[in-house]
């Protein structure tokens, strides 16, 4: 099964603990097309696919766009542009769905999880707003919809995780080119007060499984209903 990834810096897997990396272990005879780049828009992801097209021959392909539109707010330098507001935003989603729907056999849409470890903080209201807003269009466009936010907050309940979110471009490539093993970003992560992310935002190894698992979940079922197929 061919599987493609398409999302920001979350799905490359920099700085952080890779998800992806995860999913290859647990289905070694898979090929995963790992289509995170850093800093990634739902305009620039847009942009990109434009130029560069997807392969046309996947089984599943996963969505997972829209944190930077929110925590690129934060920064003090932004690398790419955002959509001006929800308009725009649901806009550009359902052209990029238009360029990757044709590309694959079936498309998850995934929603942005979280910026900072606290829930009810102003920038994961925002993320809410666009996680609700992609719901909307998956519903409309019957496509499997993941919402990683509702449970990225499950997780947190009752536990007493920082405030700390990186808001800072050099901090964060620091984290990238520094803290490359499991056990570094486990500790850095733990020393910040988080529970799932190393920095309020990238994975840390708790992270990376609990995204993992969940699409280990789509993907095992996607595989049961190939196997019906052929048999059928």
């Amino acid at each position: 099964m061919k599987v493609a990834l398409i999302g920001d810096s979350l799905t490359e897997g920099r700085p952080g603990v890779s998800f992806v990396n995860i999913l290859k272990e647990k289905f070694p005879s898979d090929s995963f097309v790992n289509l995170g780049k850093p800093g990634e828009t739902v305009k620039s992801l847009y942009s990109r696919l434009i130029k560069t097209g997807l392969d046309a021959d996947f089984d599943v392909s996963f969505l997972w766009i829209g944190t930077n539109d929110v925590y690129s707010k934060l920064l003090k330098v932004q690398a790419q542009p955002v959509a001006e507001n929800h308009d725009e935003f649901i806009k550009l989603y359902q052209q990029v769905l238009k360029i990757v729907m044709p590309s694959t056999k079936k498309v998850v849409t995934v929603s942005p999880s979280i910026v900072g470890e606290h829930i009810e903080n102003q920038t994961n209201k925002e993320i809410k707003e666009l996680s609700d807003l992609i719901q909307s269009l998956s519903e409309k466009e019957l496509i499997d919809y993941m919402n990683l936010q509702t449970i990225f907050e499950k997780e947190l309940a009752n536990r007493n995780s920082s405030t700390y979110i990186a808001t800072n471009p050099l901090r964060v490539m620091f984290d990238v080119f520094f803290y490359k093993s499991e056990a570094r970003i486990d500790r850095l992560s733990n020393e910040r007060g988080l529970k799932l992310t190393l920095d309020g935002i990238h994975l840390n190894s708790t992270g990376a499984r609990i995204v993992a698992d969940e699409y280990a979940t789509v993907i095992r079922s996607t595989l049961v209903d190939s196997s019906i197929m052929e048999v059928s």
